[in-house]
């Protein structure tokens, strides 16, 4: 057995001649233990936020999203997008087409963003699952020479349309060809409508509430001048298929002419920004864990003062100054691992806690927020980065003072 640490292990458990360095031993060990529980319960929050906000964009984003790397649009019998296309692993493959245009509902007008998608897009994502008022509703985007817009939610609000809107919805976009007549400004515009199927959607994401109407891709051709013409290939993988292997193919099988983008990278500006958000929290409380570790430098002092006897027996037996160090330098990392393992204990019965009853909650009224409780996600490799940092940090806080005394004490 290792010498230091058998009796760094009698220390921290033994009975020390004044009772005062018992407590501070056991107040170092709760506050390492507070600022671990801390660690944990923040990084799982953030996890849980992240969790949420990918479940609001698998509702509207496709699995896998292939678009040109350069320019707006590409040909649709593009050799590369049929030979990806017609990869085995594909089970819904669908064209898109989208751009700005503007959007006039009697006096109010806005600015949006016109998607053109056929019927399989309930398929590709859950789009249907977040329409309102009916939830699930198979709703038509064309029949005959009518053509139907789905507007988000804001967007509704804002052009004051409503779910159901009775007449018609009018979208103009500019004219791709010809010169611009300034004695007859609207021939500059191409100029259609849409009328209502009485649904709206709602991601929960301003990104897409407030700028997308969902349509046709018919229509978006014909007023976006893009006959033949895509925006985006989306697609979605059979159950069972390598996600990872599949998404290397197509890129080996794109190579420059287009980037293929799974959802994390379709939306990377958000989870760029939330990663960083959680960085900078985990930075924040690891300076405060640190704070919290320097108790242990009390409790070791006090510990070297008190075993000085000791020590002087312990030479005399044979022990070295490197052991003799090394002895306080075993107390000071049991110390910090005991509050890692009590802490991580702690926050991992308080996740388990917030995840079934909800004890922080977002408002003090049901129905206020997109979900009534603080979302928690325990992920492992947090839990392991967690307890790492802070043994490094128990171990970084004690290490100068615990030599520091400990050549004080032996050259006495």
């Amino acid at each position: 057995m290792n010498f230091p640490f058998y009796i760094a292990r009698h220390y921290l458990f033994s009975k020390k001649s004044t009772h005062a360095i018992n407590i501070i031993s056991g107040i170092s060990v709760m506050g390492v233990a507070v600022g671990t529980m801390a660690l944990v319960v923040t990084l799982s929050v953030f996890n849980g936020f992240h969790d949420l906000v990918a479940s609001f964009f698998t509702s509207f984003d496709p699995q896998i999203k292939v678009v040109p790397a350069k320019g707006k649009t590409a040909p649709t019998d593009d050799p590369i997008l049929e030979k990806i296309k017609a990869l085995p692993q594909i089970d819904v493959a669908m064209e898109s087409v989208e751009d700005q245009a503007l959007a006039i509902f009697h006096d109010r007008q806005a600015m949006v963003m016109v998607k053109g998608v056929d019927e399989q897009f309930g398929e590709l994502t859950h789009f249907n699952e977040i329409l309102y008022p009916d939830p699930g509703a198979n709703v038509q985007l064309h029949a005959g020479n009518l053509d139907y817009g789905i507007p988000g939610i804001r967007v509704a609000q804002m052009l004051g349309t409503g779910a159901m809107w009775r007449g018609f919805l009018h979208i103009y976009a500019p004219e791709r060809e010809g010169q611009l007549d300034m004695s007859n400004p609207e021939a500059a515009f191409v100029e259609d409508s849409l009328i209502s199927t009485g649904e709206v959607f709602n991601v929960s994401q301003s990104k897409y509430d407030s700028n997308y109407i969902i349509t046709s891709i018919s229509f978006a051709r014909n007023l976006f001048g893009q006959q033949g013409m895509l925006s985006s290939l989306e697609l979605r993988l059979k159950p069972g298929s390598d996600f990872d292997a599949v998404k290397k193919q197509m890129r080996k099988i794109a190579g420059d002419k287009y980037q293929v983008l799974d959802r994390y990278e379709q939306q990377a500006d958000t989870y760029k920004i939330m990663r960083i958000e959680k960085f900078i929290a985990y930075v924040f409380l690891t300076f405060i864990l640190m704070v919290a570790c320097f108790n242990i430098i009390g409790s070791l002092s006090m510990l070297i003062i008190d075993k000085k006897d000791d020590v002087v027996t312990l030479r005399n037996l044979g022990a070295n100054n490197k052991q003799i160090s090394g002895i306080f330098l075993f107390e000071g990392r049991m110390i910090a691992a005991a509050g890692a393992v009590i802490g991580i204990i702690l926050g991992l019965l308080l996740c388990w806690a917030q995840q079934h009853y909800g004890l922080v909650r977002l408002g003090e009224s049901t129905g206020s927020f997109v979900i009534d409780a603080y979302p928690v996600s325990v992920h492992l490799t947090d839990i392991l980065l967690v307890f790492f940092t802070v043994i490094a940090v128990g171990w970084i806080a004690v290490w100068y003072p615990v030599h520091y005394l400990s050549k004080r004490l032996l050259a006495d």
